[in-house]
């Protein structure tokens, strides 16, 4: 009897030595394929095939974010046709880079209100971070018929066509943008891009003009990278200078860069552009604009990837 219970007991001791490493992979395949599953989805997928993924912000900038869309998404509830509403929501989703929600927002808001210039204006801009430049243009062509006033609209049709290289198309945007500015800074920031527009179409002449209604002493706003770019075409910085300010942020680096890497395409210096291009699409601030260009010359020239 002894032994039998001995011979059942080695039995089962046996069997917990084979099933217990089994039962071990299996929990641990679980939750490989949990992890795996858990994986947010990619936002956007970039020109060149990459995924981006939402990365707005950390700790209390992110909170306040979150904060703010609670707030936008309260008085969209209660009142959702009301057009101030719509875009105040979609801003606030746009702040925390869910764009795709954004544009389903604005397109609600499109529905109920199909005159309403603002909502193509900003539904038009969220294409553009989404790189669907096509409906982009569509939606800013829109925003212009109805309103030919407003400086953000012709801005960025004027981007819109500039990166699909429709560089005349994004050159009338730029000029009527630039006579609707009212300050400072939206002259620096659309002189830039008709600056870049200019001489893309080898019309330096035209593009040496534009800087003469840039001068020292301007307010520059929130545009200072902008007007870096500008004084450097002047020769009023260094390109030293321009590498130490666009280090400051990921933002800096992209918009500075872009700018800079543009107008060394211009020279010639594509081995020198393209180090600056990958260095741009390697930071984690895919939104920029700086960005986004940066991505359509590395997709638009393949061959600049591998310089």
């Amino acid at each position: 009897m002894n032994e039998r219970l001995c011979h059942t007991a080695r039995a089962i001791a046996f069997s917990c030595f084979i099933i217990a490493p089994v039962v071990i992979i299996l929990i641990s395949l679980a939750g490989c394929r949990k992890e795996k599953t858990a994986l947010p989805a990619p936002e956007v997928i970039s020109l060149l095939g990459q995924p981006l993924y939402r990365t707005p912000a950390t700790g209390e900038a992110l909170t306040s974010l979150e904060k703010d869309l609670t707030a936008a998404a309260s008085r969209f509830e209660a009142n959702p046709d009301y057009p101030d509403n719509i875009i105040l929501y979609g801003q606030a989703l746009s702040r925390l880079w869910r764009y795709h929600e954004a544009i389903n927002i604005y397109t609600r808001g499109i529905q109920a209100h199909p005159d309403n210039a603002m909502l193509y204006r900003y539904r038009g801009h969220r294409y553009i971070s989404t790189r669907e430049f096509d409906r982009a243009v569509s939606d800013l062509e829109r925003a212009a018929e109805l309103n030919d006033q407003d400086f953000d609209i012709w801005y960025h049709l004027g981007l819109a066509y500039y990166l699909q290289a429709e560089f005349e198309r994004a050159e009338k945007a730029y000029s009527r943008c630039r006579e609707v500015c009212r300050d400072d800074g939206s002259i620096i920031a659309v002189s830039n891009w008709l600056y870049l527009t200019l001489i893309r179409q080898g019309r330096l002449e035209e593009a040496a003009g534009v800087l003469e209604g840039i001068t020292e002493n301007m307010d520059a706003g929130e545009n200072v990278s902008y007007y870096n770019l500008l004084l450097f075409d002047k020769g009023a910085r260094t390109e030293a200078e321009l590498e130490t300010a666009a280090a400051s942020s990921d933002l800096d680096m992209a918009t500075t860069g872009y700018g800079l890497a543009c107008r060394l395409l211009i020279k010639g210096q594509r081995a020198r552009a393209a180090e600056m291009l990958r260095k741009i699409i390697a930071l984690p601030y895919w939104p920029a604009f700086g960005y986004i260009a940066a991505e359509v010359e590395l997709h638009r020239s393949k061959d600049l990837i591998n310089l």
